[in-house]
């Protein structure tokens, strides 16, 4: 089964109406829908935004659905000059830009227990998704997706994230979804269409952009599904 992973409504709503003969289950306050679309068994839910959720929603519908691929969605902030709104970002891998314990001698994100700083996708998944985003006419990029309980609005934050891991974009959830995949043997990818530039001017690009962005995210996944029917049953 594939599980759909959004933070907000306008992320997941229109993949959640393309499921045939929807069904519902309720855990750790999360909603999740699952049925088909075009064949394949899938289950999507809305986190809400935040590490923390997105890894509760991660183990819940692994736990409770058994999926055995994870598909993370939505909007992120851009930290390069060259990834530009509207433009998709599929992960190579993640980093939580947040971890910090270098004052005990530990380096910048560093998730303990898995002892990595960047927790790599699963490199088939991932390539099958920057195919169908490419056959939809998206440009697309590759590379790290930096994730924290933070949402970067400013030139000095967004350097430095940039500049510590070379990451692409930065957003609230990949990272926590990929640390819960990655510990649980699940396969796993981030894709992620960009809403702002992740600076000043943040707040005023993301509200006109975010559905736009949500928008793309879903074309991607839905020609994906039809593209992997065999792939995904």
């Amino acid at each position: 089964m594939l599980g759909i992973i959004g933070a907000m409504d306008v992320e997941v709503n229109s993949i959640k109406s393309r499921i045939e003969n929807p069904q519902k289950k309720t855990a750790a306050g999360i909603e999740f829908i699952y049925g088909t679309i075009s064949g394949c068994e899938v289950v999507v839910a809305m986190c809400s935004p935040g590490k923390v959720n997105a890894a509760l929603c991660a183990q819940a519908m692994i736990d409770l659905f058994g999926v055995d691929r994870l598909i993370n969605i939505g909007v992120a902030g851009s930290l390069k000059e060259n990834v530009a709104i509207r433009d998709v970002v599929i992960a190579n891998d993640v980093v939580q830009h947040d971890i910090d314990i270098t004052a005990l001698g530990e380096p910048r994100g560093l998730v303990n227990g898995v002892n990595l700083i960047k927790i790599p996708t699963d490199a088939a998944l991932s390539e099958a998704i920057s195919y169908s985003a490419i056959k939809t006419g998206k440009k697309i990029h590759r590379g790290t997706v930096a994730s924290g309980d933070t949402f970067v609005a400013s030139d000095e934050k967004k350097k430095e994230i940039q500049n510590t891991f070379d990451a692409l974009c930065c957003e609230m959830e990949g990272g926590a979804i990929g640390q819960t995949a990655y510990v649980n043997g699940v396969a796993f990818a981030i894709l992620r269409t960009v809403s702002d530039g992740g600076d000043e001017n943040a707040q005023i690009d993301y509200p006109s952009f975010k559905k736009i962005a949500a928008e793309s995210s879903t074309a991607i996944l839905l020609e994906f599904i039809n593209q992997q029917q065999n792939y995904l049953k």
